[in-house]
């Protein structure tokens, strides 16, 4: 694949002494660069009833993942002059209850002031994913949650709210649906099929089974945190999460596989992104600031630096699965992690992946 034998041999060390049946039923890892695929590693069970193998072509509920992939949507919309990113959302979105202070770039770098309230009961059956009506859900959650925490770009909050608008904004402006647009202008330039990447589960044979930990605080809650009837049987020490979507696909929709998500990453690793301009990529990375000043935030990443070495990363947990995408710019590789165990240390597996390198 391109790497000496003994960083391979030390990627697998770091992930071998991270990984275990207690730790997480399954994974998928990719490391990619411009080329393609460096380094791939898949362990563990999709489904630990049937003893299911994870296999690279397994897919996962990638959760806030998603959000990153509604960034690259908005700013492909704001490299074609359709959304500004100074506009007031509600030039686009004049129902929300939020008012107009609230800019288009203050959604992606989660500094609207838009609360978030816990969303693991955001979720809907299988089942009734085709007739699911994503726009009603959003209203609901909003005439609950109607007032600001704090005045518009003067902090950082995380907001899956926001994220669930800015789905909105495309679909308005974009004269059909967020998943559509997604899919037509995002993934599928990129080669990214719907088995690989997309907002339904198309092979169920193939969708690994999501899993809670049976020693852990969430566990102890699960009741409060997740509906009944999203709660199955335990195997061995692991709850399993039945099959579900995100009511808010925005914000946290997508399912897919590391493959599928390394095909993204591979895109954003080349000299020119299939999806932007130069200048509309430029500002994909370009750190935000509130009132207070700089932030780790882009206009759709949040900005790590362990050790000094700065990257890009976005992370996606819910009832089940656990993931996270990283890019490191100066080495130009870029990672993706998919544990089908809801509290799986993925910022700790990449952190050891990245010093075995």
């Amino acid at each position: 694949m391109g790497e000496p034998p003994e960083i391979l041999d030390g990627m697998t060390a770091a992930v071998q002494a991270r990984v275990s049946g207690r730790t997480t039923p399954g994974l998928q890892l990719i490391v990619q660069n411009q080329s393609g695929v460096v380094y791939e590693y898949d362990t563990g069970f999709a489904e630990l009833a049937s003893s299911r193998p994870m296999q690279p072509d397994t897919t996962m509920m990638a959760y806030s993942m998603s959000k990153t992939i509604t960034a690259a949507a908005v700013l492909q919309l704001v490299d074609a002059g359709v959304i500004q990113l100074d506009d007031p959302i509600n030039r686009y979105v004049p129902w929300q209850p939020y008012g107009d202070s609230i800019l288009v770039r203050h959604l992606l770098s989660h500094t609207s002031g838009i609360p978030n309230p816990i969303p693991l009961r955001w979720v809907h059956p299988v089942a009734i994913d085709a007739d699911f009506d994503d726009h009603a859900a959003l209203v609901t959650v909003l005439v609950h949650h109607p007032r600001l925490r704090f005045h518009p770009g003067s902090r950082f909050a995380y907001s899956n709210i926001g994220y669930w608008l800015l789905g909105e904004i495309i679909a308005k402006v974009s004269d059909g649906s967020f998943t559509s647009y997604v899919d037509e202008h995002v993934l599928r330039p990129l080669g990214i099929v719907p088995a690989e990447v997309g907002f339904s589960i198309v092979d169920p044979s193939r969708h690994a089974a999501g899993y809670l930990e049976k020693y852990s605080l969430m566990n102890v809650f699960k009741r409060v945190l997740i509906d009944a009837e999203y709660i199955g049987a335990y195997s061995g020490r692991w709850l399993r999460i039945r099959d579900h979507f995100v009511n808010g696909r925005a914000f946290g929709g997508l399912v897919g596989t590391a493959r599928g998500f390394g095909k993204f990453l591979q895109d954003q690793l080349q000299d020119h992104s299939r999806l932007f301009s130069d200048t509309g990529r430029a500002l994909f990375y370009e750190q935000q600031r509130t009132t207070r000043g700089p932030i780790a935030m882009t206009l759709g990443w949040h900005i790590g630096s362990p050790r000094g070495e700065p990257f890009f990363y976005k992370e996606g947990g819910g009832g089940g699965f656990h993931c996270m995408m990283r890019l490191y710019p100066r080495r130009k590789i870029g990672m993706v992690v998919m544990a089908n165990a809801t509290a799986f240390d993925v910022s700790g597996l990449l952190d050891a992946c990245a010093s075995s390198r």
